[in-house]
């Protein structure tokens, strides 16, 4: 199908992207790697009057670390992610979320910034953010703000951005000693979204588990975090995973399509909790076990 007429900007910088999103009033979409977008617009289920080509905004790549933190251009591409030695070394679970995106032209072509700010329930980085409780950051016409990743995701591909905003930048947490991580997937063949997908982080001192960070995707309606599941693991040895897992179940609203009933996924969600949390405890102890480097 051939998609409605509309008009096309390529700005330079994010002042320019921002006077843009004001002039057409919400009217507009911005353009990053187009994978979620594209399809959108052939089959007429979005007509923008405008689509605004982020490619030329400088501004919005690289990856560098800053104090404690790695910081994540939003035009940054997965394939980026998956081989910088730095996302690598200091924020593993985002290289390996990347690395299992779609297939080998997504990954080349999609980024981080349109993955988040599509907000579908399927990819799989918003597991990641959510469980290295990222703050993105975001500019508008009133200036810059930051925004907890835990509070990006609203309803069914629905985010908290407003229309004449756009995400900058994610900064993500790096990894501290004792902290491994792990992202498990139940992939639908045919697409690779996720079925179920479980983020994990665990941090262990003295043969304790002293904080923990879960994020689901896939089998929630929205991209969520299971707070229950890192409740039940802080103070307590590797041993309580599977009664953490347990409670992967509850607190949020199961999708439900031709790939899965809600019930199969939350079924789904425990056990891709349970294998997350305990690849991330083994990464901590020094196992090391990273599953990515497809292209």
């Amino acid at each position: 199908m051939i998609p409605a007429a509309f008009a096309y900007h390529r700005p330079d910088t994010i002042a320019d992207t921002i006077g843009l999103l004001q002039r057409y009033q919400g009217e507009a979409k911005l353009l990053s790697g187009g994978h979620s977008l594209l399809p959108i617009l052939k089959l007429g289920l979005n007509e923008p009057a405008a689509l605004i080509d982020l490619s030329r905004v400088g501004a919005l790549r690289g990856i560098r670390q800053e104090g404690a933190d790695v910081v994540i251009g939003a035009l940054t591409r997965h394939y980026e992610l998956v081989t910088s030695p730095l996302v690598q070394a200091q924020a593993p679970l985002v290289a390996e979320a990347a690395a299992v995106v779609g297939d080998p032209q997504v990954r080349n072509r999609g980024t981080i910034g349109g993955s988040l700010a599509h907000g579908y329930s399927g990819s799989d980085l918003p597991a990641a953010v959510l469980a290295l409780g990222a703050t993105l950051r975001v500019a508008g016409p009133n200036g810059e703000r930051t925004l907890h990743a835990s509070d990006l995701f609203e309803d069914i591909m629905t985010t908290t951005l407003s229309p004449d905003e756009v995400l900058v930048e994610v900064r993500v947490p790096a990894l501290t000693a004792g902290q491994g991580s792990a992202y498990e997937k139940f992939p639908q063949p045919a697409s690779r979204f996720a079925v179920a997908g479980v983020a994990a982080t665990v941090t262990v001192a003295g043969g304790r588990i002293t904080a923990a960070g879960v994020g689901l995707t896939g089998a929630s309606t929205v991209p969520v975090r299971l707070s229950a599941v890192e409740a039940v693991m802080v103070g307590q040895s590797a041993s309580a995973i599977p009664t953490a897992a347990a409670q992967a179940a509850t607190g949020w609203d199961a999708h439900e399509d031709i790939h899965g009933s809600a019930e199969y996924r939350r079924h789904l969600a425990t056990v891709m909790t349970q294998r997350a949390l305990q690849r991330a405890a083994a990464n901590a102890a020094g196992a090391n076990d990273t599953r990515f480097g497809l292209l």
